[in-house]
């Protein structure tokens, strides 16, 4: 017990660090729209690079390990497309009238200007926030059990966590900020995405021993996953097109692979 708090400390600082890429509204030009479209791009580039190469992955040798090769990787496939399958039913559910695909045109200077939907950009932001939550949930959980039991192997695996949490805060605040105008909800909200980090934490101490099996935090991890893909190419990829081109969304999306990639080998 005199030791328990190390293990909460560095789960609270790699959940914390979301702030630092939070911050990063505080220095953006709100009329910026191509900036915007590098910044979806860039998001939907650390979603689907950390559902594809860390999540999904993870998942994958959990549930291999737990029901054999054929069945394992059966279950993954099936928590994944089944984690898409709700976001989309998530998607259906929400009226149009709150749920707009459609972006506004005016004519500006020198033609025809694209203007920001800010309620969609919002809800985009929102979902991003709840998906990068639910995705440091079991980080956090990771983080802590893996402090207990090695507390070397724990600040390593926090401080590689708290790397690629940066660019995740930059991925929820940057929307968020362009919808409201607001700096203090875009970091807000990029905040409290890292929170769940210690509530995970929390739950591994309270209840994780007694509930939490090996094969249902494969199944959660794979429909994580499905969810942060599902986020991706629904809301993320078309609307860096619609505020930018598609250049500029594809730079975004490279830019946030790289730096996830270069994160989770500890290049950055």
């Amino acid at each position: 017990m005199g030791n328990i708090w190390i293990p909460f400390l560095l789960t609270l600082l790699a959940g914390m660090s979301t702030m630092i890429g939070a911050s990063i509204a505080f220095f953006v030009n709100k009329s910026n729209k191509k900036f915007l479209s590098i910044s979806l791009g860039f998001s939907a580039g650390v979603m689907i690079y950390i559902s594809m190469a860390e999540i999904l992955p993870e998942a994958k040798i959990i549930l291999i390990k737990e029901f054999g090769k054929h069945l394992g990787i059966g279950y993954s496939v099936l928590m994944l497309f089944l984690g898409m399958l709700i976001m989309g039913l998530i998607d259906w559910l929400v009226p149009s009238e709150e749920n707009p695909h459609e972006l506004r045109d005016y004519n500006g200077v020198g033609g025809k200007t694209v203007e920001i939907n800010s309620k969609r950009v919002q809800r985009t932001g929102i979902l991003m926030a709840i998906s990068i939550g639910i995705h440091n949930f079991p980080e956090g959980i990771s983080t802590f059990i893996t402090s207990i039991q090695d507390l070397k192997l724990g600040m390593a695996i926090a401080f590689a966590v708290a790397i690629h949490n940066i660019p995740e805060g930059i991925s929820v605040s940057i929307p968020i900020f362009y919808a409201t105008g607001s700096r203090k909800k875009a970091f807000y909200y990029s905040s409290l995405s890292g929170v769940s980090e210690v509530v995970g934490a929390f739950f591994a101490y309270f209840f994780l021993f007694s509930f939490l099996t090996p094969a249902l935090f494969g199944m959660t991890l794979s429909l994580v996953s499905g969810l942060m893909i599902y986020i991706s190419f629904d809301e993320l990829l078309p609307a860096a097109e619609e505020y930018g081109n598609h250049h500029l969304s594809l730079l975004g999306l490279i830019m946030g692979m790289l730096i996830m990639a270069l994160s989770l080998i500890g290049f950055v």
